[in-house]
């Protein structure tokens, strides 16, 4: 085990993580940022698309880019795990991802099962929150249904996490017994993405430019994500961000 304070692994992770993209993907980002705050860990990855993925993308293939990244990421992610293990002491317990392949854009986002200190981040009020969970509750109920349980966390002044819980109806639970993980998890974030995809609502609840939202999920405790990087520099962004 490293003895790394949190600016060394934090750095140590981002060198680490955009080694590993661009020895599996052909080509690395042209940055990587990552944000721990136990037992929450975020990465968001800017600039990262490889030469055949940008002619799929011309030809319309995006599924084809989500699908292949998927295999891919099934096989990275017990590394990236162990690594954090080693240099962060975390031992995660979950993990989500996705891609904002319209920017060439993508977020990981990593919960350690030492959750000592979750209840009281899950609880630290900021600015907008309860609108934000208003406004999440509404999408939800846009695309499936409203969730059961909403939490949110700001992970630093451009990062927040909303963490939902009880989110599936019937025929989507029965989707996920018969295997079909994948092809809900392509449909789902489709509907969802449109939802989220400008805003003015959210913009103005979070106060800032929403540069790039994410979302994926946890079948198996019928659990989503949300992520949002949201720029408080533009107008009309918090100054107590700034």
């Amino acid at each position: 085990m490293l003895n790394l304070d949190k600016q060394e692994a934090q750095k140590d992770l981002s060198s680490y993580i955009g080694r590993i993209l661009r020895d599996n993907f052909g080509r690395g980002p042209e940055s990587v940022f990552v944000s721990i705050k136990k037992p929450f860990i975020s990465v968001y990855i800017r600039n990262f698309l490889s030469p055949m993925e940008k002619v799929l993308l011309t030809e319309h293939q995006e599924t084809v880019v989500q699908t292949t990244r998927d295999i891919l990421m099934a096989t990275l992610i017990p590394e990236i795990k162990a690594y954090i293990r080693i240099v962060a002491d975390m031992e995660i317990e979950q993990f989500y991802y996705d891609w904002g392949l319209h920017n060439h854009s993508g977020m990981f986002f990593a919960i350690a099962s030492d959750k000592t200190d979750i209840d009281k981040l899950l609880h630290e009020d900021f600015f907008g929150k309860d609108a934000l969970h208003k406004e999440i509750d509404h999408i939800g109920q846009q695309a499936e249904k409203t969730p059961e349980k909403v939490f949110s966390i700001k992970l630093n002044d451009r990062t927040y996490a909303v963490i939902r819980r009880g989110l599936f109806i019937t025929i989507e639970r029965e989707l996920i017994r018969m295997g079909q993980q994948e092809v809900l998890k392509l449909a789902k974030r489709r509907i969802e993405k449109r939802l989220l995809h400008n805003n003015m609502r959210l913009e103005s609840i979070l106060d800032g430019k929403i540069d790039d939202s994410f979302v994926d999920w946890d079948f198996e405790r019928d659990q989503s994500v949300i992520l949002f990087s949201v720029n408080p520099n533009q107008p009309g962004g918090n100054e107590l961000d700034k």
